[in-house]
């Protein structure tokens, strides 16, 4: 019985543009003697996203590293489904590998929300101090007790910011009952309540259109994604509030992941720690490439002043409310790479 595999290839010139996209997007048919273990890789993202195209690059490096063990099929922008049916494929066995944000989980956990609180991060540096460190070991055994195993090299996602169709958010008012779209993350959603404004969670296929037909007035993600989904289409403004970072982890469903032989275990942590690491000098190389696209395209930036928000976030309870949500020993961890929050 013939398997498809979805596989993407990094030309020379993307990766030394820092793109480090997939370039070309093949279906592979394997033979009948395929490897022992054949994992399906699962993400909203399209194969073109940093993360899906190291991942993608990196599948033929860990078969043959296991001797043709151990393969994995990349199925982005969301072919598996969004990120609700995913995760719990994911934990429930029937998808065995996902792109997990911690934000996601959070319906499930809500302390795993905790690398997503608004404000928090003022650029990169205590990130990934966080991520690396206690925080991130913290949170990597919450989402085991969860069914998932994450890998301990986190993908970047970069910082989130919002795009508009009619008008650039330069302050709180601007915000005053704006409908945004959201995923369906629950400390995004009393981020922007706090700021006044009217929160539609939907998953990320949905997105476009909900922008096209005004169900939406705005959304807000990375640039990268920005530019990859095509929102410059259906949205004018760019507002650089860089209000979140999101980290992605490469994860396993824990019983599919307990059920490698330690040296394949080996082999995927290696390859895919190096992925990651490639990974985020890819974002960081692409922002400026990304950002200038934009505009090509038409998109307009404005960088407000962030200490409103924050000003407003706090007077609204909003990290009182979300410090009580996550738990004391989290927000410690937190608060040891950001300072004092609220």
């Amino acid at each position: 019985m013939q398997r498809k595999k979805l596989a993407g290839s990094l030309s020379r010139r993307s990766l030394v543009g820092g793109a480090a996209c997939a370039t070309a997007v093949t279906i592979l048919h394997w033979p009948a003697e395929a490897a022992e273990f054949s994992y399906k890789f699962g993400s909203v993202l399209p194969i073109t996203h940093p993360m899906n195209a190291r991942i993608a690059e990196a599948a033929g490096k860990i078969k043959e590293a296991t001797g043709g063990q151990f393969e994995y099929a990349v199925y982005p922008s969301s072919a598996l489904g969004g990120d609700t049916a995913m995760i719990a494929q994911a934990i429930s066995g029937a998808l065995q590998m996902y792109s997990l944000s911690g934000d996601i989980l959070a319906p499930r956990a809500p302390a795993a929300g905790i690398m997503g609180v608004g404000f928090a991060f003022p650029g990169y540096g205590p990130n990934w101090a966080a991520m690396d460190g206690e925080l991130g070991v913290w949170y990597r055994s919450l989402a085991e007790k969860q069914g998932l195993y994450a890998l301990p090299q986190a993908f970047d996602h970069g910082f989130r910011n919002i795009t508009t169709r009619n008008k650039p958010i330069n302050t709180p008012d601007d915000l005053r009952g704006f409908k945004i779209r959201l995923p369906v993350a629950p400390t995004l959603i009393a981020l922007f309540r706090s700021l006044g404004a009217a929160p539609t969670p939907l998953n990320l296929g949905e997105v476009y259109s909900a922008l096209q037909t005004g169900i939406v007035d705005g959304q807000e993600n990375p640039l990268q994604l920005i530019d990859e989904a095509k929102f410059y289409e259906v949205q004018k403004y760019i507002s650089m509030t860089s209000h979140v970072w999101t980290g992605l982890h490469c994860s396993f469903n824990l019983a599919a992941w307990k059920k490698l032989p330690g040296p394949i275990q080996d082999s995927i942590g290696g390859i895919l720690t190096e992925a990651a690491t490639q990974e985020r000098a890819d974002w960081l190389r692409n922002n400026d490439t990304v950002s200038q696209r934009l505009k090509d395209h038409g998109m307009a930036f404005n960088t407000p002043d962030i200490k409103p928000f924050q000003a407003l976030a706090t007077q609204k309870g909003y990290y009182a409310e979300i410090k009580q949500r996550m738990g004391d020993e989290p927000w410690a961890l937190l608060e040891k790479y950001t300072g004092k929050l609220g």
